[in-house]
């Protein structure tokens, strides 16, 4: 798996939520039983501590805004630093399939 197969995954699901208002946000998930915000944001923390381990650094918790809007947006910036941490094929697979499951639930 290379970055840019990761950045793909990555843009297929900005293209589906990216023009989702709040509501849709708070909305509980296809056959789940957490918000879709929640959902992503438990993506985005998961590819953050992915790069956290590539990069040998402790693993931070990424905040939950206020605002759902801006989850598109972090993880573009999360995926990227998996990216650029230089992390092993596996590892960018391993984020791929998270973002892929992740689409899927929503």
């Amino acid at each position: 798996m290379s970055a840019a197969e990761l950045d793909r995954a990555v843009q297929l699901l900005v293209r589906q939520v990216g023009h989702w208002e709040q509501p849709r946000w708070a909305a509980v998930a296809t056959g789940g039983n957490a918000a879709r915000g929640d959902l992503v944001h438990r993506l985005v923390q998961e590819i953050a501590n992915l790069t956290a381990d590539a990069e040998g650094e402790p693993r931070r918790t990424v905040p939950r805004l206020t605002n759902d809007l801006a989850l598109p947006d972090q993880l573009r910036v999360v995926a990227a630093d998996l990216a650029g941490a230089g992390a092993p094929p596996e590892v960018l697979a391993r984020a791929a399939a998270e973002v892929a499951a992740t689409r899927d639930a929503l």
